[in-house]
């Protein structure tokens, strides 16, 4: 293996680590702070992390710095972006209420699967590989979430439709990547879903001063770490890795969710869960795993 490719696949691992283990900072945190305000702070922390790593990025926009933060806000493609992952995050945050750390990170994971399929309105080509994750992904999900009389809880549903929105996300930064510099895009994109968030959290929820400060440390771990550093890792990663073979790895934070909720805050899978899960992530291997092979070859 390349050097470059090793650093890359660490780097990727990193990020899927932190971005399971944040599923179980969500959780506690909800315990003092309520989901759209936590959204809002950790979003807009993100985006502060963001601002050295432009600024002393080589070859940042061609070399062009000046002004690169003070462009237009609303530019539609990063209203597009803030309103997805405002729309995810949302979903997400309120289901993890309700739901497992774990759970929340297998359901959450269908977008690998769901990335190719949805991908066909766009006029992707999607392989037979693809069809065989899903129905592996489905049938997971069946078995993980669904329970008697066809019915499915409510903290699942919510992360399972906050699964279509990252899915569109991704598709989006796919499309948005060719025309705007991946990093002036995460940062709007922070910005407008961390404002999002606040306008909903003072709009409908209340959160006291109390609260918030026995919600900072999982509120700076989701924040700094989750939203600022992972994606970048995963950007800096990327240059050297296969789109294929990076969704491999960073699907690896459903596993971690649910080993980190199993040790911090005591969660365990059922039999039947457990085979869902493990059907669901073995949907995500397959619906990459031979294209990268493909692309390697």
């Amino acid at each position: 293996m390349k050097p470059e490719s090793l650093r890359s696949d660490l780097l990727l691992l990193l990020a899927s680590l932190i971005w399971g283990t944040a599923f179980v900072a969500q959780r506690i945190g909800m315990q003092n702070v309520t989901p759209f305000f936590f959204n809002g702070i950790r979003f807009l922390l993100g985006a502060l992390v963001l601002i050295p790593i432009i600024f002393c990025r080589k070859n940042n926009l061609g070399g062009k710095r000046d002004g690169f933060l003070l462009g237009n806000p609303f530019q539609w493609q990063f209203v597009v972006l803030g309103l997805l992952l405002f729309g995810g995050a949302s979903l997400q945050q309120v289901g993890i209420v309700f739901t497992t750390a774990g759970k929340a990170g297998f359901i959450t994971g269908l977008y690998v699967i769901l990335v190719p399929v949805i991908g066909i309105l766009f006029r992707r080509k999607t392989r037979a590989t693809t069809w065989l994750g899903a129905v592996f992904g489905v049938t997971g999900l069946y078995f993980l979430s669904i329970k008697k009389g066809f019915s499915i809880h409510k903290g699942d549903f919510l992360v399972l439709v906050g699964a279509f929105f990252w899915t569109f996300h991704v598709l989006a930064i796919d499309r948005f990547t060719k025309e705007i510099h991946p990093l002036q895009l995460a940062f709007w994109q922070f910005i407008l879903c961390g404002l999002f968030s606040l306008a909903f959290a003072f709009t409908f929820e209340h959160t006291t001063v109390q609260a918030l400060m026995k919600a900072t440390i999982p509120i700076f771990y989701a924040g700094l770490l989750s939203v600022g550093i992972a994606y970048t890792l995963q950007v800096v990663a990327q240059e050297h890795a296969h789109p294929s073979h990076a969704a491999i790895i960073l699907s690896l934070e459903s596993p971690f969710s649910a080993v980190a909720g199993y040790i911090v805050l005591n969660e365990t899978l059922t039999g039947r869960e457990i085979l869902g899960a493990a059907l669901m992530a073995g949907g995500m291997i397959i619906s990459q795993a031979f294209a990268f092979r493909n692309e390697r070859g």
